[in-house]
């Protein structure tokens, strides 16, 4: 066939979520929606998840019960993209979200860790935070122990971009919390495990 012929199908989330259901897809599949396509997620390295951890900790007693702490779960955007975060800072609801996925007015702040997907974090996933309006996203190199803040989101991008320092305090818009660093946050080598398993490494 012609390769001008050829459709690309994309996929909503109700389609997604049969794939789940059908056992096409499976518990172990690290895979996310993002406009329309089924895409592997990056092994989560060692460095990546205690990564994540320190952060949770840090957070969880920064918010306390002014807002919901989630780790690695999914937030609806459209019809045609879930991703799932690294951390997600949500507003508070009784049911947890039990009824349905939080939306982008659910979500004060997306915090992505990039390992080995840095490149894909901030030219794919930013701008799709931001053309949801995701009033806040970090993306920090696990690498350089740098964070990449986006703020002020637009359809066309986020208006407001730094990039701060391991030494650099790290603090969200949306609600007062004591600031701190990825320095203080993480006292170890950044080359310390990163990515090692037990028996081999990646």
């Amino acid at each position: 066939m012609p390769g001008d012929l050829l459709t690309r199908h994309r996929l909503t989330v109700d389609h997604y979520h049969r794939m789940v259901e059908s056992g096409i897809l499976g518990p172990d599949d690290r895979v996310e929606l993002v406009s329309g396509e089924v895409l592997d997620m990056s092994p989560i390295g060692s460095l990546h998840a205690a990564i994540v951890r320190a952060l949770a900790r840090w957070m969880a007693g920064s918010v306390g019960d002014r807002a919901i702490l989630s780790v690695q779960n999914p937030v609806f955007l459209d019809d045609a993209s879930e991703p799932q975060p690294d951390i997600a800072i949500l507003l508070p609801r009784v049911d947890c979200y039990a009824a349905a996925h939080p939306g982008p007015g659910d979500v004060l702040l997306v915090v992505e860790v990039a390992e080995t997907s840095l490149a894909y974090d901030l030219g794919v996933k930013v701008p799709l935070y931001a053309r949801h309006g995701i009033a806040e996203v970090w993306v920090i190199d696990a690498a350089t122990r740098t964070t990449h803040r986006f703020r002020r989101p637009t359809p066309a991008g986020y208006l407001d971009r730094d990039v701060i320092p391991p030494t650099g305090l790290l603090q969200w818009d949306a609600m007062s919390t004591e600031a701190t660093s990825l320095t203080s946050l993480l006292p170890w080598s950044p080359a310390g495990g990163a990515g090692r398993q037990p028996g081999g490494s990646r």
